[in-house]
């Protein structure tokens, strides 16, 4: 449970540092991305030298998609988080375990149990409120699709991570997500040279170390516990994200956005209890 708390904690002060970044336009999202990327490689170096494979990284194509979607993923998180505020991003982004489902049901052939389709109804609700399907007045703009689209690919690694585990190393998978990303958004990134001040410097540190000992501390966490329980403990991070969100950067949400977002929150943290599909070495994947 210490562990569950500690990934929780992390990527939540991870989620608003890059939102203080961007507050602040110390630094772009690709040179964000950039050092979680490198950061995640040296922790990979460190902790799992004789494990990792990186020759597989380059040369097995599942690997590959899931470094490139996985890398895409994390850019389209920290970009949306800037431009959506991190609470709307990450409530958006949590919808993610709903799609994982049903991509399973639909390619791995797995079942999933009727009770599953209550979560996944609150939650597509919950959602269409969020980002003002139903309003007159506001709807949805164009960083709401692309949070959507952040959701999918993050589903599409869920499920891809899954048929990974039975010939890759954890330490592989969690590589081929850093090396990809990193050749996503290196180029990118040189091309936007920026002054950076030394308080930017400090943040995208700490940021980048923040995002790794998430990634290392989930990655024990659902060695030991449960996959439904560890899933609930990381919906703490969308809570912690929406709350911080409101109390440093004067985040607010009308009251239709407000259901729409604890709709979100009961129907995921639902489905990510009870799903068919998820077993206790399919939720450790959800950790790489």
């Amino acid at each position: 449970m210490t562990l569950a708390l500690v990934s929780a904690a992390s990527f939540t002060a991870n989620v608003l540092i890059i939102r203080a970044l961007g507050d602040y336009h110390a630094v772009n999202v690709w040179l964000i991305s950039c050092a979680r990327f490198v950061v995640g490689l040296a922790l990979i170096y460190a902790i799992y030298p004789r494990e990792f494979a990186p020759r597989h990284v380059f040369t097995r194509r599942k690997l590959i998609e899931r470094g490139l979607v996985g890398g895409f993923g994390v850019y389209g998180t920290y970009l949306t988080v800037v431009e959506l505020g991190a609470g709307r991003a990450v409530l958006i982004g949590n919808t993610y375990v709903v799609f994982a489902a049903i991509m399973a049901a639909f390619w791995l052939g797995e079942k999933l149990r009727p009770s599953f389709a209550v979560g996944a109804v609150v939650t597509f609700l919950g959602l269409a409120l969020l980002t003002n399907v139903f309003s007159t007045q506001a709807h949805p703009g164009f960083y709401d699709f692309v949070a959507l689209v952040v959701a999918l690919a993050s589903a599409y690694v869920v499920v891809t991570i899954r048929q990974l585990h039975d010939t890759e190393h954890t330490s592989t998978i969690f590589g081929a997500q850093c090396v990809y990303g990193l050749l996503l958004c290196a180029i990118p990134a040189a091309l936007q040279p920026e002054s950076i001040p030394a308080l930017g410097w400090l943040l995208l540190f700490i940021a980048s170390l923040t995002a790794g000992l998430g990634q290392i501390t989930m990655t024990l966490a659902f060695r030991h516990l449960p996959a439904g329980e560890g899933s609930l403990w990381q919906m703490l991070v969308p809570v912690g994200v929406a709350v911080g969100g409101w109390l440093f950067f004067h985040e607010r949400f009308s009251a239709t956005e407000l259901v729409g977002a604890a709709l979100i929150l009961a129907g995921t943290a639902w489905s990510a209890q009870r799903p068919a599909w998820l077993s206790p070495k399919a939720g450790k994947g959800l950790a790489e």
